[in-house]
């Protein structure tokens, strides 16, 4: 039997009314749902596993409820295994998840009959090295972000491209984020919105202390380097703003094109134009 993924955000009261909806639905198509465990605090009609847990499953469809943050994080669970993921949103803002609860039994309809699209997003490879010896890696669909911690004084960055010097600075962070990514923290920092299919990658310091440094847009297949040059009392390497881990000093992140991509079920071409002017207010007057 084909397994569907079902992902809640955690504590969301509707999911009471939503959850039993959906699985009854979904076993009427002659689909086996599973649901995390934060789904499972409201319903018992499905199988429940763990989110970590869900790939080995191998569903062919994982529908997320909640917003782009909770989307975000299934999309580095699943990132291996390239399954498409329908979103529906429950959160604020909802620039990824696009698909509405109203619509959300018209859209799996018509994933069913298979008359839907598929939005592949590329993802950001980002690995921690110390002493020069690999520490961890990270995969991203949003952004990588090296930055200074609480107290506020600056850091001091060094950027490299394949291996070749860019810049070095003061700053309170830098960001190196995906096309999806332009749209999050590095719009906020004045860098450019980037559509979803150009291959490229943006670097955008955070809070520089110079008149002349801005945002730059790089190939997709680069490799990028940020070096801490200089820590006032800590500095973070964060990834899609959900995962963190401390940096030491003389610590680098090299930031690349990942191997895998986030496939999106879509409902329409437009939908990237629509979110920026529907939630960004995008080329309003």
């Amino acid at each position: 039997m084909v397994r569907v993924a079902i992902v809640c955000k955690p504590q969301r009261e509707e999911l009471g009314s939503i959850l039993p909806e959906l699985i009854a639905w979904l076993a009427g198509q002659g689909y086996e749902p599973l649901i995390d465990l934060a789904g499972a605090q409201f319903t018992s009609a499905a199988r429940a596993v763990d989110r970590p847990e869900m790939p080995d499953w191998m569903p062919e469809l994982v529908i997320v409820l909640g917003g782009d943050g909770t989307l975000l994080s299934v999309a580095r669970t699943f990132a291996a295994t390239g399954v498409p993921i329908l979103s529906v949103n429950l959160g604020f803002l909802g620039f990824l998840t696009e698909v509405r609860l109203a619509n959300l039994y018209t859209t799996l309809q018509g994933w069913c009959d298979k008359c839907h699209q598929i939005d592949s997003r590329a993802m950001l490879e980002a690995t921690l090295w110390r002493g020069g010896k690999l520490h961890s890696s990270f995969e991203a669909l949003n952004d990588a972000v090296v930055s200074k911690g609480d107290i506020a004084r600056m850091g001091e960055f060094a950027v490299q491209l394949d291996g070749k010097n860019v810049a070095q600075f003061r700053a309170d962070g830098v960001i190196v984020s995906t096309p999806t990514g332009s749209t999050a923290y590095t719009l906020a920092a004045n860098g450019p919105i980037l559509t979803p299919d150009v291959d490229a990658m943006v670097v955008t310091p955070v809070c520089p202390h110079l008149l002349t440094l801005r945002p730059i847009v790089v190939r997709g297949d680069a490799c990028l380097t940020v070096r801490v040059e200089g820590i006032p009392d800590k500095a973070l390497l964060t990834i899609d703003g959900q995962q963190a881990v401390t940096l030491e000093l003389g610590d680098e992140v090299r930031c690349q094109r990942s191997r895998f991509t986030v496939n999106l079920v879509r409902t329409s071409e437009s939908g990237f134009f629509e979110a920026l002017r529907n939630k960004l207010s995008w080329g309003e007057r």
